[in-house]
């Protein structure tokens, strides 16, 4: 298979990234002008993107680019899963030029998927650190 790697999606692709949305539990309810504005407010976006140029994969990240970084959306599409497609996308998320200097990067998942990520150094044993939300809706 062939793919490549962009840091900006077309309105197509990003069409397609909404679309991706709708797929998972976690972001079925995201509308394309949501999707718009979060992209403006990501500091780093990486596409997977096939020969058709047709949005396979996709990650964001937000950072201050010296001390912490937090990987959001690692997402492939349903049809090109189980192929290795994920590997590169965090291969290319945890090797970007940007994040190369900054001190933490973290990231949130189900724990079934903590296997995944723990190749990169990702660890779930964070101490007596606890996350907290503030929920506005």
């Amino acid at each position: 298979m062939t793919y490549q790697f962009v840091d900006n999606l077309t309105d197509q692709q990003i069409s397609e990234l909404v679309n991706l949305y709708k797929n998972e539990f976690w972001s079925k309810q995201r509308t394309y002008q949501d999707v718009l504005k979060m992209l403006k407010a990501s500091d780093i976006i990486i596409g997977l993107i096939d020969s058709n140029e047709q949005l396979i994969g996709f990650t964001r990240v937000l950072t201050d680019f010296v001390y912490r970084a937090t990987i959001y959306d690692v997402i492939i599409k349903p049809t090109h899963r189980n192929q290795g497609l994920g590997v590169k996308l965090m291969d290319a998320i945890v090797n970007h030029p940007q994040l190369n200097q900054v001190e933490h990067i973290a990231l949130y998942c189900l724990p079934e998927m903590i296997p995944f990520y723990e190749r990169w150094g990702f660890t779930a044993d964070i101490g007596n650190l606890k996350l907290m939300y503030r929920y506005n809706h």
